[in-house]
């Protein structure tokens, strides 16, 4: 008779291929069987009828400010975060303070996982114009799920602006570089254009469409130019979304949960806490968003989570902190955005799991499928809540969906076999552990 550690019993299991309904097994930390286990036994059984059962979920866009400031943010706080709201893992960005930019620091970092964490991590390495020379060293460290370039300004000391550094940077290694695309030369020119005190809404004025759209030109033909993979984040307009379309053989993308979700009508109700890198724009925008999820363009989705304190959040624009919380609700959203018809269950698990598994080369997650991890995000579609302050456990306090009433909600987190959270309650210690990629070494 089989025997497994955990056996998640009657669920609906999304698959590549649509819903079906079977049981998981899992033992040693990963999937052993998938189909019906009546009668096996196991350490631990969940009755898992009349829930649907998604690969564990992974928001590959993450900013747990760990090293920095621990009254907004820390490694154990955004991932506690991140199981609550039914995430299995998370890649973090490198603009920390100190910013991981050399293997001294990825090496702290990623010693410091280890019992702090309570979902697995993927570390970014951050670009700079004096490591380059190491990056194709650096991208093959243990953990590392890529090298981030920042070819526009935004928070924190990393840019990697003009065409012959981001040539070079494309020159040194051979995995995908992600990128923050801006045109940092039209950020500055047009920032005398707006005076201390304007209204929030002129954020989307200076970081305008034309901005984005000449930032991501730029790297495509750099990309082409070199034969090296990009994968351009947080796209935010129409315009780069069509223009990417023509790119599929050197680019891929991502698309956030804002810009699937939110409007420049933010600005005014929101004000400070609508204030994010590339901004919220306007109705065609977020159109042209959902119609490149649908048609494939899109091949995952991030939170872009970048918590601020509330004075930092609440000081006049453009000093306003650009960044906004997102680790703890991207899950509840996306799912609401399946309730209201705009994408099936198997495309949200492709966006969120098998989506960032195949482009960052993670090693055994991406699907539910024997010999993986035990990942497994469990959701009730039939529960709805609304979204609180209250339920933010970053310390920084405050969501900018707060108010927002979501029908779809995640139950259960399972990490390699460990229940991390389970209906709304966190479980044990953390069991969190550095994610492991194709094309890097083992630590």
């Amino acid at each position: 008779m089989a025997r497994f550690d955990l056996a998640l019993k009657g669920g609906e299991c999304v698959m590549p291929w649509g819903v079906v309904r079977a049981d998981i097994g899992i033992r040693a930390g990963r999937i052993a069987a998938i189909g019906d286990l009546t009668q096996a036994e196991a350490a631990q059984t969940v009755d898992c009828k009349g829930l649907h059962l998604l690969p564990g979920l992974i928001d590959p866009h993450v900013h747990l400010r760990d090293p920095g400031d621990p009254k907004v943010e820390t490694m154990e706080t955004g991932t506690r975060a991140a199981v609550l709201g039914g995430l299995a893992a998370v890649f973090d960005m490198p603009n920390t303070t100190p910013s991981i930019t050399n293997t001294e620091r990825l090496n702290a970092k990623r010693d410091f996982v280890n019992g702090h964490a309570w979902c697995d991590i993927g570390i970014y390495v951050g670009g700079t114009k004096t490591n380059i020379a190491e990056l194709a060293a650096l991208e093959l460290e243990p953990n590392v799920c890529a090298i981030k370039i920042f070819a526009g300004s935004s928070t924190g000391d990393l840019l990697v602006e003009d065409d012959a550094s981001l040539e070079a940077v494309m020159r040194s290694g051979r995995r995908a570089i992600c990128y923050h695309s801006e045109d940092e030369y039209r950020l500055q020119a047009r920032k005398p254009m707006f005076t201390p005190g304007m209204p929030h809404i002129n954020h989307q004025e200076w970081r305008d469409v034309e901005t984005a759209l000449l930032g991501t030109r730029r790297l495509m033909a750099l990309a082409r130019k070199t034969g090296r993979r990009a994968h351009i984040l947080h796209v935010s307009t129409a315009e780069e979304l069509a223009y990417l379309a023509d790119y599929r053989d050197v680019a891929s993308c991502e698309v956030l949960l804002n810009h699937l979700t939110q409007t420049d009508e933010a600005y005014g109700r929101l004000g400070g806490y609508a204030v994010m890198n590339p901004p919220i724009r306007g109705a065609r925008h977020l159109e042209a968003a959902w119609k490149a999820v649908a048609d494939g363009t899109v091949d995952c989705v991030g939170s872009d989570h970048a918590p601020h304190s509330r004075a930092a959040k609440e000081r006049p624009w453009p000093d306003t902190a650009a960044g906004l919380t997102g680790i703890q609700t991207i899950v509840p959203l996306m799912l609401d955005h399946v309730s209201a018809g705009r994408l099936s269950l198997p495309r949200l698990a492709d966006l969120m799991c098998a989506g960032p598994a195949r482009i960052y080369g993670a090693k055994t997650k991406g699907r539910l499928a024997v010999g993986l991890d035990g990942d497994v995000t469990v959701v009730d579609m039939k529960k709805t809540r609304t979204i609180e302050d209250s339920w933010i456990v970053s310390p920084c306090g405050w969501t900018p969906f707060a108010g927002h009433r979501c029908s779809g909600w995640p139950v259960m987190t399972v990490v390699r076999g460990h229940i991390a959270m389970r209906d709304d309650e966190v479980q044990g210690a953390p069991q969190g552990r550095p994610v492991e990629f194709i094309d890097t070494r083992h630590a």
